[in-house]
């Protein structure tokens, strides 16, 4: 009689009673939301990344879209961003009628090519919206370059990659305003909810106002001084990313110590291609831990094999642009981003969290090898 085993999730948060004790501080001070810990949540993230301003909000998306609004993209407006990324990248400036141009992304790093790029820039476009993929820092000195040259705002999609570093300097310290995201599965949580970091005054006013109906510095609360949206965060919320971010550090080491046992585990299966390594210019902040296949029924053959070993996985990720409402709004195809689309038909998430143990791990690494 086979012995039962335990299931491997895909993810998990990583929390301890210091987390429960802040939510109940909240919980007992009856100021659930717009009150003093958000405050607290945005200065103590300010100063861990190394940024002067700070705004929480309810999701990575929406920080996302709020940047797309300072940056004045209005119909019509082309935005450049990879089509290699979760669908937020393009939705968050969809959403002021901006149109979705994709460049292909570099082979090794999943990251968007410059060259291709360089190549997308038109009369129309508007900005560039550049993601850290799997919290591998994107190549942002020559993206900020291509901004420059052709007058483009760029807004930097770091939502997988807190804690991560390019050339010497964490993500979000290097100029163009950032966003990160906090869903349960990555770095640290607050269940829902996102931070944007900027470094003008100016802006980070105008998020605290976008976030909150519209409402100015001073005046009434039924006071709107502009269009504005309910992106607030609340107070349980950022209670928990406060003793989130006290431990990030930890959780930064941890999870790449779960990334090198899978390196040393996986380094000898034939037919699977690890994540590119760090060098000299990048440092991934360890998001997830995605493998390349030989090829898709090489890739399906592992899923089902892990389905009946009750092992966690998800197909990371989708080509946006052959997503369905993209190829129904925008008349999108296969062949537009040849590398973009054979990544999303060979590369898969396998459980990654920050407790993920040895021992879950190598029947990981077994069922792996077993399937190929």
């Amino acid at each position: 009689m086979k012995q039962e085993t335990r299931p491997v999730p895909l993810s998990g948060p990583y929390l301890d009673e210091h987390e429960e004790a802040l939510v109940l501080e909240v919980l007992r001070s009856g100021r659930l939301s717009l009150g003093p810990a958000v405050d607290r949540f945005e200065e103590a993230f300010a100063e861990k990344v190394g940024v002067p301003y700070a705004a929480a909000v309810s999701s990575g998306t929406a920080g996302l879209h709020l940047l797309c609004i300072a940056a004045g993209i209005a119909p019509g407006d082309e935005v450049i961003t990879t089509p290699y990324s979760f669908a937020a990248s393009a939705n968050c400036f969809i959403y002021e009628g901006g149109v979705p141009v994709f460049a292909d992304v570099d082979p090794r790093t999943l990251n968007m090519d410059p060259r291709a790029v360089e190549a997308a820039v038109t009369s129309r476009t508007k900005a560039i919206v550049a993601v850290d993929i799997f919290g591998y820092p994107c190549e942002l000195d020559e993206l900020h370059a291509i901004a420059d040259r052709h007058g483009l705002a760029l807004i930097q999609d770091s939502c997988e990659a807190l804690g991560a570093e390019y050339k010497g300097a964490r993500v979000g310290t290097h100029g163009p305003s950032a966003v990160f995201a906090f869903y349960p599965n990555k770095q640290i949580t607050t269940g829902e909810g996102g931070m944007v970091t900027t470094h003008s005054e100016d802006e980070w006013r105008l998020l605290r106002s976008l976030r909150n109906q519209g409402r100015g510095d001073s005046g009434g609360w039924l006071e709107h001084v502009r269009l504005g949206y309910n992106y607030r965060l609340d107070d349980v919320s950022a209670a928990l990313g406060l003793g989130q971010l006290e431990k990030l550090d930890e959780i930064l080491e941890l999870r790449s110590a779960v990334a090198q046992r899978y390196d040393e585990l996986l380094g000898g299966v034939e037919g699977v291609e690890l994540p590119c390594a760090d060098d000299a210019a990048h440092r991934r902040s360890w998001f997830v831990y995605v493998v390349t296949l030989p090829d898709n029924p090489a890739r399906e053959r592992v899923i089902a094999y892990f389905e009946r070993e009750g092992i966690g996985y998800n197909r990371y990720l989708p080509s946006i642009h052959l997503q369905p409402y993209m190829r129904e709004r925008y008349g999108f195809r296969e062949g537009m981003c040849p590398v973009s689309e054979d990544a999303s038909s060979r590369t898969m998430a396998l459980p990654f969290f920050t407790a993920l143990e040895r021992s879950a791990q190598e029947r990981v690494a077994e069922a792996l090898a077993a399937a190929l």
